[in-house]
């Protein structure tokens, strides 16, 4: 009743609309693009990242200020007994499942620029899941221990999205540095939330136990899907490059070419133009 007749959450029909679209767009976009020019986006992806790098601040203040104002419990937190503080929390937790809509714009960039290989299993997986997950939640259970998750990850987009909106800008690329640090503060996350959700297990409270549950299941898919993104990007590129090293290659990672190979190359031509 909180939060009846707020914007999109009246009814599913709208959610799941924008989830179906999302998904059309996916699989039909590159299909359009495949013999198009890829577009630039430089100046709408700064603006963008910069705006959601300061939405995602705001929540991660609103969301620790409110669980201070309200007296949260850490281990398990009821939804009706924050007082004013739990309709912060709502406030907020709306704006967080309204900027999942949002974040479908990082996959319609992609397909604008043509970088396909950034739309992986997990990528799609992720943006479709947490928009239809959050409609439920904000239905159902708007406050209370939904409020750490929520926290944890707007936390972890602001790095995230200041990072891509840097990188969006050629000269800043080289300074950048901390990416895979990103994804290593997203697996952390998921084994935090799942730490601080098992504690509503063990010592329940009047927090809905089915809720628990599925977050923890979710929580586990999503630490299988970085875990493998985590293995696949770095891990096998690290690999790579110490062979490559090992065996004197010259496509070394930064584009740049082993001198003593050019250098040798050089040498045999000469002597090929003398003979």
């Amino acid at each position: 009743p909180r939060v009846k007749g707020w914007l999109l959450l009246e009814n599913y029909t709208p959610t799941f609309i924008f989830s179906v679209l999302y998904l059309l767009i996916v699989w039909l976009g590159p299909k359009y693009m495949r013999n198009k020019q890829p577009f630039s986006c430089r100046g709408i992806l700064v603006i963008y990242n910069l705006g959601l790098t300061l939405l995602s601040l705001y929540m991660f203040y609103e969301l620790v200020t409110g669980v201070l104002e309200g007296g949260y419990n850490f281990f398990c937190q009821d939804t009706h007994s924050g007082g004013e503080a739990d309709m912060k929390i709502i406030r907020v937790l709306w704006w967080y499942y309204f900027s999942k809509l949002i974040e479908f714009m990082d996959t319609f960039f992609f397909i604008l620029r043509k970088n396909n290989h950034q739309i992986t299993v997990l990528h799609v997986y992720h943006h479709a899941t947490m928009l239809n997950i959050w409609w439920f939640v904000m239905n159902w259970v708007p406050c209370g221990h939904s409020y750490f998750g929520a926290t944890l990850n707007s936390f972890i987009h602001v790095l995230m999205y200041s990072y891509y909106g840097l990188s969006a800008v050629p000269a800043m690329r080289p300074y950048l540095w901390w990416k895979k640090y990103i994804t290593q503060g997203q697996l952390i996350q998921f084994v935090l939330t799942i730490f601080q959700t098992s504690c509503g297990v063990v010592w329940p409270c009047a927090f809905p136990q089915g809720w628990l549950y599925f977050q923890i299941f979710y929580m586990i898919s999503l630490i299988i899907l970085f875990t493998n993104f985590y293995i696949q990007t770095y891990n096998k590129k690290a690999s790579s490059r110490r062979k490559e090293y090992q065996n004197g290659s010259t496509a070394i990672a930064n584009g740049y070419t082993n001198s003593f190979s050019s250098l040798e190359n050089n040498v045999k031509q000469r002597k090929q133009r003398k003979d």
